[in-house]
């Protein structure tokens, strides 16, 4: 019998990579079977186009009154008001614009990968996961593409 050595790392990467083709599959397919995904991706698009234009004032009248932000960075379902502080505040000013390379959406979920540039023409990759209700943005997780991949530590270089 011959063994064939994989490394932990690499079946680990393996497995991810597996399971989140498998989520996108069923995403797609859920896509395909809701009339409801046009609306999710519709307020996803204008989440990110607040950023872009700056437009703090559409930017809270999209985050619902139980709105709650999670992140790798140690943001654990923060407050619409700490949310406000922690990333708006500091990251307004470093956000260029956002390509959304992939928007999906079923019922009152979306996820997005998308590439943010920054104003000095650096770029970070990030994936958000969206719970949506009546039309808001209820609940944000962001998944950073690696360290550190937030506007300001990318534009510093950190």
């Amino acid at each position: 019998m011959t063994r064939i050595g994989v490394s932990r790392r690499k079946a680990l990467e393996t497995g991810v990579c597996a399971l989140a083709g498998a989520g996108f599959l069923v995403t797609a397919n859920a896509l395909a079977g809701t009339g409801q995904s046009a609306t999710a991706e519709e307020t996803v698009r204008k989440w990110y186009k607040a950023w872009e234009n700056k437009d703090l004032g559409q930017f809270q009248a999209m985050m619902a009154e139980n709105f709650t932000f999670t992140s790798a960075a140690g943001d654990d379902h923060i407050s619409a008001s700490a949310f406000k502080t922690q990333c708006w505040d500091t990251q307004i000013d470093f956000i260029g614009r956002f390509d959304l390379e992939r928007v999906v959406g079923s019922g009152n979920e979306a996820f997005v990968k998308y590439l943010g540039h920054t104003k000095n023409g650096k770029s970070f990759r990030n994936v958000e996961y969206f719970r949506l209700r009546d039309g808001k943005v209820e609940a944000l997780e962001c998944y950073f593409g690696g360290k550190s991949t937030f506007p300001s530590a990318v534009s510093n270089g950190k």
